[in-house]
């Protein structure tokens, strides 16, 4: 049996707090009125993350943990679970905006009542109880984690439909400061036999498991992501307009929805721009193209006569050039950075999410757990491709190199970029 100090404890509920009061920190700079806008489908009111994120805790962690523990709303599991169809009934996601009520100073007043439960249990449970309520706990703080970064694209694309483009905080540099790239090079891989899948003793997600052997042939592999430069000059070059480079479903998407360029960005008087956390920018064009679509990527791809990583490809190349840093949410600066002027592989991690080429399938072995957290990854892989590396709203300490985002083709709200192959 795994055995706890008291130090071991006092380290949990230190990361029990940070991570908990970051997702406040990201909801500070908000007008009560944000925080219950639901512009579209894929979009959560901020109000609605904070509460469900506290549901969780209350759902799986205190209600069969912490003896005598009494729910501190009865509506609040109808109202704030998210797709735990074995919890029961809830409130449907397109839905969310309605709920205007309760209002957000008891969304607040909801957090501190879990929080201080979940201390209290923490601090006066015994070693045994601890030990098998751990791995829940672990899994609802990367579970807030990953509501925070949904947290800070939703925001993005709730302010960006506001009339005024208002900025979510203050401008950090111009893009007139421009800074020498890199030239796109490609590295080489060699081909061969590489072992796929979290081979650790920390945590890690259900679809990172299934460690496997994939062969790969020699590719190589685009030393940094695709910028804005280098985009633009595909729009300009009637991309949108040429069905050669798209999948057909893509191109469907493109005539239906009439795209011409990522989202966010917009053409005034022969000048790009675009909209960002700190508000409506010229475009730097040394800086990573986002928030586009698998198909705008693949399109992309073709275009420049290239393609796109498969997942295992990408995962092969962190092992042949492990990352270590990267521009992550505690960056603070909430937009991609433009490579260095350094040489070798960049931009790995961070920056942007890197469409693959893979489909959201299960590894070898992969068996759902029992019960309500069952449905957390399994039920989803069917329609979506795979992303992999982390953006500039992930948290660092959220991601590993085995770490498996996935997303439907046609999405472009997260912070969704392109590395190239061949």
């Amino acid at each position: 049996m795994q055995t706890l100090t008291d130090s071991t404890t006092q380290q949990l509920l230190k990361r029990f707090e940070q991570i908990r009061t970051q997702t406040e920190t990201i909801c500070a700079p908000l007008e009560p009125e944000d925080t219950v806008v639901q512009p579209m489908v894929d979009v959560s009111p901020p109000k609605w993350h904070m509460a469900h994120t506290t549901w969780f805790f209350e759902q799986f962690v205190l209600l069969p943990h912490l003896k005598g523990y009494k729910v501190f709303h009865p509506s609040y599991s109808f109202l704030f679970n998210s797709y735990y169809n074995s919890v029961g009934n809830r409130v449907q996601r397109a839905e969310r905006s309605t709920l205007t009520r309760p209002p957000l100073r008891d969304v607040y007043t909801y957090r501190k009542h879990v929080n201080e439960h979940l201390k209290q249990l923490l601090q006066t449970a015994n070693e045994a109880t601890i030990v098998e309520l751990m791995p829940v706990l672990e899994l609802g703080l990367q579970h807030e984690q990953q509501h925070q970064e949904l947290l800070i694209t939703d925001i993005k694309y709730i302010l960006s439909t506001n009339p005024l483009l208002p900025a979510y905080q203050k401008q950090q540099g111009t893009a007139d400061n421009i800074t020498a790239i890199p030239e796109a090079t490609f590295l080489d891989i060699p081909g061969g036999v590489y072992t796929i899948g979290y081979q650790g003793n920390d945590f890690c997600f259900d679809n990172e498991l299934g460690v496997h052997d994939v062969l790969l042939s020699d590719f190589q592999v685009m030393n940094r992501l695709v910028t804005n430069g280098e985009y633009l000059n595909f729009v300009q070059d009637g991309g949108y307009r040429d069905f050669r480079f798209w999948l057909d479903e893509g191109l469907a998407l493109v005539r239906s929805t009439e795209l011409k360029s990522p989202l966010y960005w917009m053409e005034q008087d022969g000048e790009w721009l675009h909209y960002t956390m700190q508000g409506l920018k010229k475009i730097d064009l040394n800086q990573p193209v986002t928030h586009i679509s698998f198909y705008e990527a693949q399109a992309y791809a073709n275009w420049a006569g290239k393609r796109l990583l498969t997942e295992f490809e990408w995962e092969a190349a962190s092992q042949v050039y492990p990352p270590s840093n990267g521009n992550f949410q505690e960056s603070g600066r909430l937009e991609p950075d433009a490579a260095d002027s350094s040489t070798g592989m960049q931009q790995l991690y961070g920056d942007t999410w890197e469409w693959t080429y893979s489909a959201y399938h299960p590894y070898p072995g992969f068996s759902t757990a029992p019960g309500a957290l069952g449905e957390y990854n399994g039920k989803f892989m069917i329609n979506q491709m795979v992303l992999r590396g982390g953006s500039c709203a992930t948290p660092q300490s959220h991601i590993r190199t085995t770490y498996r985002n996935f997303f439907h083709p046609d999405k472009r709200w997260q912070y969704t970029g392109i590395r190239l192959a061949q």
